[in-house]
């Protein structure tokens, strides 16, 4: 066994010594992440790269260090942290028009890039695709691969068999006239302004925010409370309870002062459950404003805008916004704040907000872009004429493509009955009218995760590469992103004629506030059998 004693390591003795020093295989390519990352600082000594011993063992004892030995304890020694990207800031995996509008399930920009770009590393030991290829996207979703080839200087199909999907994967990388979109944004926020002017509910929201504000000063006082709570010093439940209800009472006596109706008394349509009267009368005002809208890329940059916009919106407490549970109307006590809350009565302020970001988002995606082409075609990837609908839609891209053919896939299929696509943004598809298709989802969550709904997601999965394949250069790549807890891949590789030669298994950090746990996912790397 080796025996380290200079403060100074060669990135070799570096790899040894923590291996040795954790107890775990630790490789070159680790310690050069964590020092590009700037985990831990690089010393130079004429032009060689030395580690700092003793930083080393500090990341280690440290949170991120920690965690990364803990994940691999859970999930296996195989685990690749370096795709873990955790040297990212929120801002960089949901820079410019990747954050146009939410979306479940969708992977981070860098994933895309670092198996689309040209870079080498110890572990992707080749590039897959180079500048002017197509690659295809068979579950296109929000459209990040998309957007990342063009980044890229790739060309790009998309598949989605959500129409509301295709078209925010469509608005994300069509040029956008910035002027048009600037005066119309304007124009309509303006009018929305002059709408609500004199509408008592704004007087009613100021009213009760403004009590609310020096409430919750007073009896939740941040951070005293949750820590008073945490340490059970108090019965949070109670305590709030008692205080839901006097607040509930200067709640009530200010809609009687106002006369408002909140509620729209119908609950048949999503519109009509999720969201209070007032705001669902700008909604439609919105809506009828964007629908005058001569300069049709505006008019559905706009869409996507009123989209996110009401998402933000609907009547439900601010912990239960990913994931609706029940309508709330009325002030709360909202355990994610720790204090007492208020539904949203206006949407004046998000439209506002959301024009402005959206604008902003565009611009900065402007200098990155590159003369490409990308569509997201809105059909089903089991059996569509991809290249005959491409025709159709974006003769310029079908050009392309024919001559040289599909070079690779990537992308990330649905799960086994983990999300439902088309409902999750069920008020876009109640508010524009869109074509639901959700007997289309593969791996729908209506079908659960039972053997039949296992056996008919590999079969959909397989149907699509074999679709597919038919549009590919003869030696294509295929890379998929999948949490293959059941291990049905092996299954679709079979049933497609591929071999997966190659898996990386990478940890997903941050995924939610209430899911923190280790969980990794692993990218599929298949190849004609």
């Amino acid at each position: 066994m080796p025996t380290f004693t200079p403060d100074l390591l060669t990135l070799k003795e570096a790899a040894e010594f923590a291996s040795e020093y954790v107890s775990k295989n630790v490789t070159t390519s680790n310690i050069s992440y964590l020092v590009n990352y700037g985990r831990i600082p690089k010393v130079g000594n004429n032009g060689g790269l030395l580690i700092d011993k003793q930083a080393l063992i500090n990341y280690y004892q440290g949170y991120y260090g920690s965690r990364e030995l803990n994940w691999k304890d859970q999930l296996g020694s195989d685990l690749n942290w370096a795709l873990s990207f955790e040297h990212l800031k929120e801002a960089e995996t949901t820079k410019h028009v990747h954050r146009l509008h939410p979306y479940k399930g969708k992977y981070i920009p860098q994933l895309v890039e670092y198996f689309l770009d040209n870079h080498t590393d110890e572990f992707k030991t080749q590039s897959f695709f180079k500048k002017g290829d197509v690659v295809l996207d068979p579950f296109c979703g929000s459209g990040t691969t998309l957007v990342q080839a063009n980044e890229l200087g790739l060309h790009a199909i998309g598949i989605d068999v959500s129409a509301f999907n295709a078209l925010i994967g469509n608005v994300k990388v069509s040029a956008v006239d910035m002027n048009n979109l600037a005066e119309a944004t304007q124009k309509i926020t303006q009018a929305l302004k002059n709408f609500v002017a004199n509408s008592p509910h704004l007087a009613f929201e100021k009213e009760l925010a403004d009590f609310l504000n020096d409430y919750d000063k007073k009896y939740f006082p941040s951070p005293e409370f949750k820590i008073r709570a945490r340490s059970k010093a108090i019965d949070e439940l109670q305590y709030a309870a008692q205080h839901e209800k006097v607040v509930l009472a200067k709640f009530n006596e200010l809609v009687a002062k106002y006369q408002l109706q909140l509620t729209q008394n119908q609950e048949d349509t999503f519109l009509g459950k999720w969201y209070l009267q007032t705001i669902r009368k700008e909604i439609d005002f919105v809506f009828e404003q964007i629908k005058a809208i001569q300069n049709q890329h505006t008019k559905k940059v706009l869409t996507i805008i009123l989209s996110r916009t009401i998402r933000s919106c609907r009547a439900t407490t601010h912990a239960d916004l990913a994931t609706l549970v029940e309508p709330v109307t009325t002030t709360y006590y909202c355990a994610k704040h720790g204090k007492i809350c208020k539904p949203l009565f206006s949407m004046v302020s998000w439209w506002e907000r959301y024009c402005k970001d959206t604008l902003q988002r565009f611009a900065e995606f402007a200098a990155l872009r590159t003369p490409t082409f990308q569509y997201c075609l809105n059909g089903n990837s089991e059996n569509l004429a991809i290249f005959a609908a491409l025709e159709k839609k974006y003769p310029a891209l079908w050009e392309v493509a024919k001559e040289q053919k599909i070079r690779g896939i990537f992308s990330s299929p649905p799960y086994v009955g983990l999300i439902d696509y088309h409902e999750q943004h069920a008020y876009a598809y109640d508010l524009f009218g869109f074509e639901r298709k959700d007997e289309q989802e593969i791996g729908s969550l209506q079908k659960k995760q039972t053997k039949q709904a296992q056996k008919d997601y590999v079969n959909g999965i397989a149907n699509v590469l074999n679709n597919c394949k038919k549009y590919l250069a003869t030696d294509y790549d295929v890379f998929l992103v999948a949490n293959d807890k059941n291990n049905l891949y092996p299954q679709i590789a079979e049933q497609a004629a591929m071999q997966i030669v190659k898996q990386y298994k990478r940890p997903v950090l941050n995924r939610t506030e209430k899911d923190k746990g280790a969980y990794s996912e692993i990218i599929f790397h298949l190849k004609q059998k």
